[in-house]
């Protein structure tokens, strides 16, 4: 979970992207530019498969925070600031959801949820995906107890989102999963019933969306190893609040959400905080 200023706008002051092409399943109309206030747009063959913008921002410019820290924003959020629980998972779910459409065209989607606060963050993106055209089904394996999990569940339910606690068996029909079942609390090893559910989807080679930590991370070290089966090895990933110190030699696709962070807190940790352009809440994350 998120824990885990006014941009003044010139002519070639907001470098955007596209995601590059993938495999046969991501692989992107082709599309012609076009000039437009000075904004490069991109206008694609096929509507369904038109990739939103996103601000590009380099990796120097913003803050990497360790476990210590995040554990410690999310703590005067909550206790200074006022925050609740349920905000932050809206903004961070949100957040997730609005990288995921700007990166992957709509599909059918298997939303890895935990128990915990990463958990409801998975299920606030998958109510959202839904609306954005995707169509996702979410896996639950180790249900939490917490009366704000229960209610997110019954959110998905009621919104003819399946839930169930395993892995769908026809999970090679996905193109696509979100991984949401570990967030910046997790300390390696990961444990059952989630060993089995890494290992298959280590295995199964679909394209994995994590976030905030891929699970089974190290949040301080990143993956025990690149041979782990059962740690995520993600295609793209979305860092919440700031990126962790174990994304810091991450060389894929990384988005940035979570565009509420008082000033205050800001000012007092010395954190570099990411511009984000206009009213956007996600930016892109460069060398």
């Amino acid at each position: 979970m998120v824990n885990d200023t006014h941009v003044k706008t010139t002519k070639r002051s907001m470098p955007l992207s596209i995601p590059a092409a993938e495999d046969n399943e991501f692989k992107e109309a082709k599309c012609q530019k076009s000039i437009f206030f000075g904004i490069t747009c991109v206008s694609m063959n096929s509507p369904e498969k038109t990739p939103k913008m996103v601000h590009i921002i380099s990796k120097k410019s913003v803050s990497f925070i360790g476990q210590n820290l995040a554990a410690k924003i999310d703590e005067q959020l909550f206790s200074k600031y006022g925050f609740k629980v349920e905000q932050l998972m809206e903004l961070a779910g949100l957040a997730s959801a609005q990288a995921i459409a700007a990166h992957y065209p709509k599909s059918k989607v298997a939303v890895l949820c935990g128990p915990g606060n990463n958990g409801g963050d998975g299920f606030v993106c998958a109510r959202h995906l839904q609306q954005f055209g995707f169509n996702p089904s979410i896996v639950y394996p180790k249900e939490s107890r917490n009366e704000l999990m229960k209610s997110l569940v019954i959110q998905c339910e009621t919104s003819s989102i399946p839930v169930q606690p395993t892995l769908p068996t026809d999970l090679q029909s996905f193109p696509l999963i979100v991984d949401a079942l570990f967030g910046f609390s997790f300390k390696p090893p990961a444990r059952e019933p989630f060993i089995e559910i890494l290992k298959t989807v280590r295995a199964s080679g679909i394209h994995v969306f994590s976030i905030d930590i891929p699970s089974g991370w190290d949040v301080e070290n990143g993956p025990p190893s690149e041979a782990s089966e059962d740690v995520i090895h993600p295609h793209a990933v979305i860092s919440l609040t700031l990126p962790k110190m174990c994304m810091k030699s991450w060389t894929g696709p990384h988005f940035l959400g979570g565009r509420f962070v008082p000033r205050g807190l800001v000012e007092e940790h010395g954190l570099e905080m990411p511009v984000y352009p206009g009213f956007e809440q996600i930016v892109k994350v460069e060398d």
